[in-house]
């Protein structure tokens, strides 16, 4: 018999606070056209009108929208397979609402390596953040930084209560962290459903962010700061654009706050490399697989478009962690700049090794 389609799924993360459950309701109340089968540790933590409701169990609370409500006991897996026997027919979306505490990934290991995987996609991480007190929940822990750093998709939300200066400071260091992420500024978690879910943020063909050349040459110590403002504003980095005149005028003043922002030292960065040369297969593999096994861990994603010499067509990957997937992508077109492109987002990198490392794979 025919595979049934994978259900696509959206974990919504974020610390305490940040306006992860105004999101939550949200969607729970929009008629976005999904029906979602949205996945939370309880209850009690979202406020669900009771005129909403049409049906309810101990686990499950059935939405006029056409949602389900349901409450996980112990196990995610277990939650998930028992949803998908009973109520497979009644969504076509999951989402699921983590713990202000939680890391991300473990639940993005479980969509790439459980038996879930043939009837479950992991479509995005959305990270809500709280822009008045980011600053402060990074010094105090590690939860925000991988919130962030896995993240595809941050809502940088309560914009009204921080000043212009401030909110270009924290979007600065946000994107320092994370290069790949869509950033868009709300107020009371407010966002068209469309930038959230289904983004297919995580197919190994999804593209690259656009990086303008001359970050890249302008020396690589302070590549990854600059990724916020040379990082388009285009249809990736959806801010709602009243701000995004501002943004291209900025890019002086960014600089200069990139530089001065170091004190931060970050231990969570994110850095791009980009190389016209071809690279030789053979090389590049066991750099690669030692890169992963020794650094594993702290490579948090890894993204990119691979030139490989005596191939036709682009090679794409990425990777979470120890885990990487590529695969051949398309021909080079006729006239287009080969060459390769890779992100790494990750915890205490040795950026400067690592580009040495792949240096070492040019052909």
């Amino acid at each position: 018999m025919k595979q049934k389609e994978q259900v696509p799924v959206t974990v919504l993360t974020g610390y305490l606070g940040a306006g992860k459950t105004t999101l939550l309701n949200h969607l729970l109340t929009q008629n976005h056209g999904h029906k979602c089968a949205i996945i939370i540790n309880e209850f009690g933590a979202i406020s669900i009108d009771n005129q909403l409701v049409v049906g309810a169990d101990e686990e499950i609370l059935e939405l006029n929208n056409g949602c389900l409500c349901c409450r996980v006991r112990g196990d995610l897996i277990k939650s998930l397979s028992d949803l998908l026997i009973k109520k497979r027919k009644r969504f076509d979306y999951v989402i699921i609402e983590t713990t202000g505490l939680a890391d991300p990934s473990p639940i993005a290991h479980t969509f790439m390596a459980s038996e879930l995987a043939k009837d479950l996609r992991l479509d995005g991480i959305v990270t809500v953040v709280d822009a008045r007190h980011l600053e402060k929940e990074l010094n105090d822990g590690p939860e925000p930084r991988a919130q962030i750093a896995f993240a595809d998709v941050i809502l940088l939300n309560k914009t009204d209560l921080v000043s212009p200066e401030e909110l270009a400071r924290i979007e600065a260091r946000i994107r320092s962290m994370n290069a790949l992420a869509q950033i868009h500024r709300t107020q009371k978690s407010q966002i068209d459903v469309a930038k959230i879910l289904n983004v297919k943020a995580r197919e190994l063909n999804a593209p690259l962010p656009e990086f303008k050349e001359e970050q890249h040459e302008h020396g690589h110590k302070h590549d990854e700061n600059h990724h916020d403002h040379d990082h388009k504003c285009d249809e990736h980095c959806e801010h709602e654009h009243e701000h995004g005149h501002k943004h291209e005028g900025d890019d002086e003043h960014k600089h200069e706050h990139g530089e001065h922002h170091h004190h931060h030292d970050e231990s969570v960065k994110s850095f791009y490399i980009e190389e016209e040369r071809a690279l030789d297969l053979k090389k590049l593999e066991t750099w690669l697989g030692g890169l992963l096994n020794s650094l594993g861990e702290n490579i948090y994603r890894s993204k990119g478009v691979l030139y490989i010499q005596g191939m036709p067509k682009r090679v794409v990957f990425q990777g979470v962690q120890m885990m990487l997937d590529s695969a051949p992508d398309r021909f080079w077109n006729p006239g287009e700049k080969k060459r390769s492109q890779l992100v790494f987002i990750g915890k205490e990198l040795d950026e400067a090794e690592i580009r040495k490392g792949f240096e070492s794979c040019v052909a």
